[in-house]
């Protein structure tokens, strides 16, 4: 007599196979350094030595990538207009930018851009600095975080105007067509048609570079930005616990990296779920 198998054991066979095991994985390895830390007074007094530069990391990460989705998705829109003009800046300008190195940029940015900013920054305030109302800004008031997030913010817009302009051309033609014959302006076409479907297209890549830049804004300790990284330099060279130092600094960036990419994979499954279920 063949052998049957309940509904709830199907079930429960499937959330088997959907299991994430290396998840389950690094939730172990997760807790066998949180327990490393607890019990261990060298890791206590590393890891509070070091969690003071996760405000750093996450502000320069935040602000950098709001930066650069907003200048990726002005270069995105001027790439995919009709206006040829346009379109030759925003390609000059994307293949520049990634064609150099980000650290490269980031020491463009800080000693070279830094100047240039400043100079004009002074010029356009010139009709407050003559009468006294405020002093001229000078290099060195020039932060170096502030320096570190427009470098980011440069080289990751490259990268994002080429995501939101995948995402803006997988949109239907005929779709934006319907709505200029109904006559609706570009901002309301843009704004509920094509966004909400271009979203759903590039969101996997966009959550991607999020992650990248998290990683890649390490490189801001070059320039002696308190972030996670530098100060875990500063406390190896100090103690020569490296081993001990360079764990905590990993396991860090590992707990920032990995809850972000969870956050884009659950929404992801909730866009496809609305895809699935318009009436939710």
């Amino acid at each position: 007599m063949p052998m049957t198998h309940s509904p709830a054991q199907g079930r429960r066979r499937l959330t088997r196979r959907r299991l994430p095991w290396w998840l389950l994985a690094i939730g172990l390895l997760a807790v066998l350094v949180i327990w490393g830390i607890v019990a261990n007074n060298d890791y206590q007094r590393i890891f509070r030595t070091l969690t003071s530069g996760v405000a750093t990391t996450l502000w320069v990460t935040g602000v950098a990538f709001v930066l650069a989705s907003a200048l990726g998705l002005c270069f995105a829109l001027m790439r995919t207009s009709q206006n040829r003009v346009l379109q030759e800046v925003a390609s000059f300008y994307i293949e520049i930018v990634r064609g150099i190195p980000i650290l490269v940029l980031l020491f463009y940015i800080a000693f070279v851009g830094a100047p240039w900013m400043v100079t004009a920054w002074n010029w356009l305030m010139t009709p407050l600095i003559e009468p006294g109302w405020m002093g001229p800004l000078t290099v060195r008031q020039f932060d170096f975080t502030w320096r570190a997030i427009i470098a980011l913010m440069i080289a990751y817009s490259a990268f994002l105007a080429e995501i939101f302009r995948a995402g803006i051309e997988a949109v239907d033609k005929g779709q934006i067509e319907a709505a200029r014959a109904l006559g609706l302006r570009p901002w309301p076409i843009f704004r509920h048609i094509i966004a909400p479907q271009a979203l759903r297209t590039i969101l996997p890549p966009y959550g991607n570079d999020f992650v990248s830049m998290i990683k890649d804004s390490a490189l801001v300790s070059a320039l002696g930005v308190q972030d996670i990284t530098q100060l875990g330099k500063v406390y190896s060279a100090s103690s020569f616990k490296f081993f001990e130092t360079y764990n905590v600094v990993a396991f860090l960036y590992l707990v920032m990296t990995i809850s972000l990419s969870l956050g884009v994979r659950w929404l992801e499954y909730r866009f496809n779920q609305r895809g699935t279920h318009p009436e939710g």
